[in-house]
């Protein structure tokens, strides 16, 4: 099997995150029977040392990606294993910071796809679904590398997420709000509550700054398990002390040190994430890990997490960032008024269709001074005359509203009539952020024909 053969493999699978199923997934993954009896099949891989595991609505990937940072700033070899992915499906399975090659993703494939044929024939478990088995590659490549840590990325939700067959040292929670209520829940408590269902017996868990229902949630959950509760935001302090286009100096401070740790990520939310990877550290080193202070310093100083308020290119400078809802639409304009100096703002966005792209339109609509409307490759994505009429509802001027049924050409209308002091936000939706990046570095990207809108083919 070679990579184009894994990867044909793969797509036959059943994909929740590229589809929008008739039923919520919910209600018909029951329980983690399935992705148990598969990694029962291959003996266990998930069995791993050192796991720490995030859940969360926002910030989960950037804060995982900042605690494995740190680890492999320690000197620990590390895996990590996020989504969705950017470009390549081999971003989702990292060794050491680095995608595994073609050639072992390949290995790894046809590894899994043998346990997953006697688990489809298995009257008790079932064919895998797409997450499943990239969740069974992740934990057999991590088996195989041996590796001291494995940062492991909650897919959706928590309790019935396939990821949640480990026994961490550490559970994360990041901040939960109001998103997949189709699968989670309807409020906040409820969605909390779901997340919280990767706290483990006796297992430590960090917990960054709730809304009260959501930290009610996760505390009885602690209490219920005997969990050993870090609630980041009575256990630290943390502030923006400089921020400029590069990045930001934080102040964080802990009932244990105090560190000012230069993050070259944007948005002063990433600074609540950075106090909860230190808290994370920190609970590590509680439990015997060595994690000295100059390490958390270097990992949160190297870390890399693109397509989240990345600035891609300057004169004029375009910023790509993977927002998907209001809160988030809200929190990129400003932080970008207040750290990137520009004298107009053109807003490429493009949207899923079973977002609130209304929400987020209004928002944006109040700030930009042009915007084109642009349709990814993805099968979610909203058409882009259907972008164009809820500017047109939202009262944006038509004179400033244009469209295309590409990212790139989008991205390349935006420059043309922009002046070397003006702004390119590039938003949305992560698939097209993801090909903003693509475009402007020259990133050649994975295409999936068979997964293109009909009218894109």
């Amino acid at each position: 099997m070679d990579y184009q053969d894994a990867i044909s493999r793969l797509l036959s699978l059943v994909d929740h995150e590229r589809s929008v199923p008739a039923l919520p997934r919910q209600k018909r993954i029951y329980d983690l029977r399935n992705v148990q009896l598969l990694l029962d099949r291959m003996g266990s891989p998930h069995r791993l040392p050192g796991i720490v595991h995030v859940a969360g609505t926002k910030g989960k990937g950037s804060t995982a990606a900042m605690v494995e940072s740190i680890l492999r700033a320690a000197g620990h070899s590390t895996g990590f294993y996020s989504s969705p992915h950017l470009h390549t499906f081999r971003e989702r399975i990292r060794i050491n910071g680095e995608p595994v090659s073609p050639g072992r993703f390949a290995r790894l494939t046809e590894a899994v796809w043998l346990h997953h044929i006697a688990n489809a024939a298995d009257p008790d478990a079932g064919p895998a679904t797409l997450f499943e088995f990239l969740t069974a590659m992740a934990f057999l490549a991590f088996a195989e590398s041996q590796t001291d840590f494995n940062v492991i990325e909650v897919g959706l939700g928590g309790r019935l997420d396939a990821t949640n067959v480990v026994t961490p040292a550490v559970s994360v929670i990041t901040p939960v709000s109001l998103d997949h209520t189709a699968i989670l829940g309807d409020t906040i408590g409820e969605i909390a509550a779901d997340k919280a269902g990767i706290i483990k017996p006796g297992i430590p868990v960090v917990a960054s700054p709730q809304f009260p229902d959501a930290m009610l949630a996760i505390r009885a959950a602690a209490t219920a398990q005997s969990a050993p509760l870090v609630a980041v935001a009575d256990a630290s302090a943390w502030s923006v002390d400089s921020v400029s286009a590069d990045g930001q100096r934080l102040i964080i401070q802990t009932r244990r040190d105090v560190y000012h740790p230069i993050v070259p990520i944007l948005g002063d939310f990433q600074a609540t994430n950075a106090a909860v990877a230190v808290a994370v550290a920190e609970t590590l080193a509680d439990r015997g890990w060595d994690i000295p202070k100059d390490a958390i310093l270097g990992g949160l100083g190297s870390v890399e997490w693109p397509a989240r308020l990345e600035v891609l290119v300057r004169n004029p400078t375009i910023v790509a960032d993977g927002a998907h809802n209001d809160h988030s639409i809200s929190t990129v304009l400003q932080t970008l008024q207040a750290s990137v100096p520009h004298r107009r703002l053109t807003v490429v966005a493009g949207f899923s269709r079973d977002k609130r792209v209304s929400a987020m339109v209004d928002l944006i609509a109040k700030r930009a001074d042009r915007v084109i409307a642009a349709r990814s490759r993805h099968p979610r994505s909203l058409r882009e005359s259907e972008i164009v009429g809820e500017f047109l509802g939202a009262g944006f001027k038509k004179v400033a509203l244009s469209e295309s049924n590409n990212v790139a050409d989008a991205i390349g209308s935006a420059v043309a009539d922009a002046d070397a002091d003006d702004l390119v936000l590039v938003t949305g939706s992560l698939f097209v952020a993801a090909e903003a990046r693509e475009a402007v570095l020259g990133i050649e990207p994975e295409t999936y024909p068979d997964l293109l809108p009909p009218d894109l083919r």
